[in-house]
């Protein structure tokens, strides 16, 4: 549900000012400089979701912009109301040097036109943009300089309401849509390191295979990068369709991701997998997404993606019982019943959400780095779900044996070491063993675990350069 906005008088508003400026008295020190940070909202409206992005944004671009200079701040005060957030920081710092840097934040960032920034020397005068010889701000719609525009009344508030909406609205679907891949793609790299897997390739050895290595994998990953945002921006295009639809929208997108993949890697098989799965994942996240930004909720993000991919995966299941097999998977359907990761997808992927996302989180909680968290995470996945590449290289009865046995080594050793991984590996490679699907669940429960910790701290999409 989307939040009520709340209109503002003009009362509520003079009250605010002469708080703000109360504040910044009672806060200034001697030797100390202020700033006084808040949004440039035109209208009654001065908080929403979107503003308040806008405004953590911001904040998080002073802290960066101070941490990069070396500049301590004494003090920070953050405060939200309907009149508006506000921020003061406390600062050991020159006034002129302060203001230059503000100005920079204010100039260069895309959305730095709705900042209002204001820099206070310790008797609480306002240090000026004259005194760096810089031109006041010009209007933000038709970019006209200093206040002539607002002392003309020449835009109305209709516009100027839609032009802010514009800013913060095109900055953060942006922002969003390259997070989606680029955390994707982190994923996907992050499982490829992580170090000893059974049979797979790593940073130790290629696992089973003869015909790739980690380098052919990363080479891989950075081809697919537009292709995770693309889902993701047709997940948020398609979004007030039904979930089905925006599911069909994505195959496209899916089979030129393949062919760039293949031509890449020349006709080597490295992701596959993953352009399905975490394809989808990544369309599920652009239907999430709303003003306050990425759904970073594991269970809401994976239930829809079983309510985008349950139909089409039905069927597809009921036709491979019908007609001839021509893949592994298609086969091991036929013959066992086994699903494998269409039906993981159609089922929300449980694997990740019981075992993978869950291990991940025990293993870190427990001191484990988060490299021997992923081969815990891992291991935990293979004793709990049936891989279609491990039976295809062998058949179901090693795959049971294989899991029976890491099950077994669980019981009693929940969190195992690294020489328990090793020998695991060694045991897989003699036997010319992969569990590739494995793998890709693995990269979707890393995936979820970085959402969740990126929605914990503002993350910065833009940093002017602090040197100018």
């Amino acid at each position: 549900m989307s939040e009520q906005v709340e209109e503002i008088t003009l009362e509520q508003m003079l009250e605010a000012r002469e708080r703000r400026a109360t504040r910044q008295q009672a806060l200034l020190r001697p030797e100390t400089t202020l700033i006084s940070f808040s949004m440039n909202i035109a209208g009654p409206v001065k908080t929403s979701p979107l503003i308040r992005r806008g405004f953590t944004e911001g904040c998080a671009l002073l802290r960066e912009f101070l941490r990069q200079k070396g500049i301590p701040c004494l003090k920070e005060e953050i405060s939200s109301a309907v009149t508006g957030e506000e921020g003061f920081f406390l600062l050991d710092a020159e006034p002129l040097e302060i203001k230059k840097l503000t100005i920079g934040i204010e100039e260069q960032s895309p959305i730095g036109r709705l900042f209002d920034i204001d820099v206070l020397r310790e008797n609480g005068a306002h240090v000026s943009r004259a005194e760096l010889g810089v031109e006041d701000r010009g209007c933000f719609i038709c970019g006209i300089p200093g206040r002539r525009c607002a002392s003309r009344r020449l835009h109305s508030l209709e516009q100027l309401q839609a032009k802010t909406s514009d800013i913060l609205e095109s900055y953060f679907l942006k922002a969003d849509l390259d997070q989606i891949a680029s955390l994707a793609s982190r994923a996907l790299l992050y499982e490829v390191c992580t170090t000893p897997k059974p049979g797979l390739v790593d940073r130790e050895n290629n696992g089973s295979h003869r015909d790739m290595d980690i380098f052919l994998f990363i080479d891989s990953v950075t081809q697919l990068t537009p292709f995770f945002r693309q889902c993701a921006e047709t997940g948020w295009t398609s979004r007030t369709f039904s979930p089905e639809e925006s599911f069909s929208h994505l195959r496209t997108a899916g089979q030129l991701a393949e062919y760039n993949m293949f031509r890449t890697t020349n006709g080597i098989n490295t992701h596959k997998g993953a352009i399905f799965s975490m394809g989808t994942v990544c369309g599920a996240l652009g239907r999430l997404r709303t003003d306050e930004g990425l759904c970073s909720n594991a269970a809401r993000v994976l239930e829809e993606v079983s309510a985008m991919t349950h139909a089409a995966m039905s069927r597809e299941l009921s036709s491979m019982g019908h007609t001839g097999a021509v893949t592994a998977g298609e086969r091991q359907y036929q013959n066992y019943g086994i699903t494998g990761i269409r039906g993981q997808v159609a089922q929300g992927l449980p694997a990740v959400l019981q075992v993978g996302l869950p291990w991940l989180h025990k293993a870190l909680d427990s001191g484990k780095s988060i490299n021997d968290a992923g081969v815990i995470a891992l291991l935990h996945l293979i004793a709990s779900v049936t891989d279609t590449n491990l039976i295809a290289r062998s058949d179901l009865e090693v795959q049971q044996q294989i899991s029976q046995q890491i099950q077994a080594l669980l019981s009693t050793c929940p969190l195992p070491d690294r020489t328990t991984a090793q020998k695991l590996d060694a045991q897989f490679i003699e036997k010319n063993l992969s569990p590739g699907g494995w793998a890709d669940l693995l990269a979707i429960s890393y995936l979820l675990l970085f959402l969740e910790r990126t929605q914990t701290a503002p993350h910065i999409v833009y940093m002017p350069d602090c040197n100018r």
